[in-house]
């Protein structure tokens, strides 16, 4: 390994999430803002807890009560007065339909001079959940949805008609109290009835389009899941105010300013990555490969949000498998590295925040009789990358506003 490159990348990567934590935002949301009656905290998602503890610190005793729900192992410290809950991501499980239901009973019978202070944040779709169908249900349908690549847009359209909280009817089930959102986007564009299924959100996903992504993928659902797919959701809400705060934008112009202080020269080539994450390790590489023989600092940087499909039954996550991808194209390239990493300090079911390759990762394991080509194929990156001391481990980091990639070229 070359640990010049590693410590670039562990520095790139250490500046752009404090860039894109949810505090400041949250306070500057919340500094000129008043709440004529009671207020009720719910916060669901991956940066739930953070968002929630800037609530609590800026709003004191004004917050009556409150929720979080978020991913197992983010709860940093109890919050005074706030229940805190940890729940399953990126399939809902049981203790998700608890702590929902503990936010709904919260919110139900609130007066029209109320406020529901709802903090919002990535992962909230699976972790912020009351289904319309069997619990067992609702989690085969979202791991078929994992399972066959769809975007997360496909994935929200579908979740958002099988539950009593997403597309708009938790802000319904707040009537007559005012909600006051303050989001913090995880998709790209931030479409706002996509990001955790918008459970504060007018809908513009239609029942048409639903059912399109049911055959496009051949998704298994029972005769009761198709009847709730043709059910609208709420297309107009008068209860709801909406901030929205931090994207991939952000983390990317992030990265690209800790490149530039590191002494590279970087270009951001999108913040709208949405393809195959092998696809998009190889095509790293492939810009990695035209550029070798200019001499100079460069780094490219890419943020989005790629798709893994499963044709095999190992450990990894859709960062671990980008930057496995572009190890073998970026073989013997002295000075080259590419790592990739989610935001939140969290790749797939893995306690890894993703993964790092350099020129000479493909001679290691090579090495080692691990093939590359049939670690992917098996989605076995975990492992293969852990044996090289590939992985990217950041821990919960507070934020959720995708991922991003970037490939070093120290010439």
């Amino acid at each position: 390994m070359d640990l010049k490159l590693r410590r670039d990348a562990d520095l790139i990567i250490e500046a752009a999430i404090r860039a894109v934590q949810p505090d400041e935002a949250v306070k500057r949301a919340l500094c000129d803002r008043v709440f004529p009656g009671r207020v009720f905290l719910v916060a669901a998602g991956k940066a739930a807890w953070q968002m929630a503890k800037t609530a609590a610190d800026q709003l004191g005793d004004r917050i009556e009560a409150g929720v979080v729900v978020t991913k197992y192992e983010h709860v940093k410290a109890p919050i005074p007065g706030i229940a805190c809950f940890e729940a399953g991501h990126p399939v809902p499980d049981e203790n998700s339909f608890l702590a929902t239901q503990k936010a709904l009973d919260l919110v139900s019978g609130l007066r029209e001079e109320d406020t529901v202070l709802f903090l919002l944040s990535g992962g909230g779709s699976a972790l912020f959940e009351k289904p319309l169908i069997p619990g067992g249900e609702l989690q085969d349908i979202t791991n078929q949805l994992l399972a066959c690549g769809a975007d997360i847009v496909e994935i929200n359209t579908v979740r958002k008609r099988l539950s009593a909280v997403k597309g708009g009817k938790f802000a319904a089930f707040c009537k007559p109290a005012q909600v006051f959102s303050i989001v913090l986007s995880d998709i790209l564009g931030d479409p706002l009835d996509m990001i955790a299924s918008g459970p504060a959100c007018e809908d513009r996903s239609t029942c048409a389009e639903a059912m399109e992504i049911v055959r496009k993928y051949d998704l298994r659902l029972s005769s009761e899941a198709m009847q709730l797919l043709q059910k609208e959701t709420p297309k107009k809400l008068d209860n709801v105010t909406t901030q929205i705060t931090g994207s991939v934008r952000q983390l990317c112009s992030a990265a690209a300013d800790a490149c530039r202080n590191l002494g590279y020269e970087p270009l951001i080539l999108t913040d709208m990555l949405c393809c195959q994450a092998k696809e998009a390790g190889s095509f790293l590489a492939s810009i990695i490969r035209t550029h070798a023989n200019e001499g100079k600092k460069l780094a490219f940087i890419a943020g989005g949000e790629t798709v893994v499909q499963l044709t095999g039954t190992g450990k990894g996550g859709r960062n671990q498998e980008l930057a496995l991808a572009a190890a073998p194209g970026i073989a013997g390239i002295k000075g080259a590295a590419v790592f990739s990493i989610g935001s939140d300090g969290t790749d797939g079911p893995t306690d890894a925040a993703g993964g790092y390759v350099d020129h000479d990762t493909a001679r290691v394991l090579s090495a080692r009789g691990i093939d590359v080509y049939e670690t992917l194929r098996n989605n076995d990156a975990y492992p293969t990358l852990h044996a090289c001391d590939g992985l990217i481990i950041t821990g919960p980091t507070g934020t959720n506003v995708n991922d991003v990639a970037v490939a070093l070229l120290d010439t």
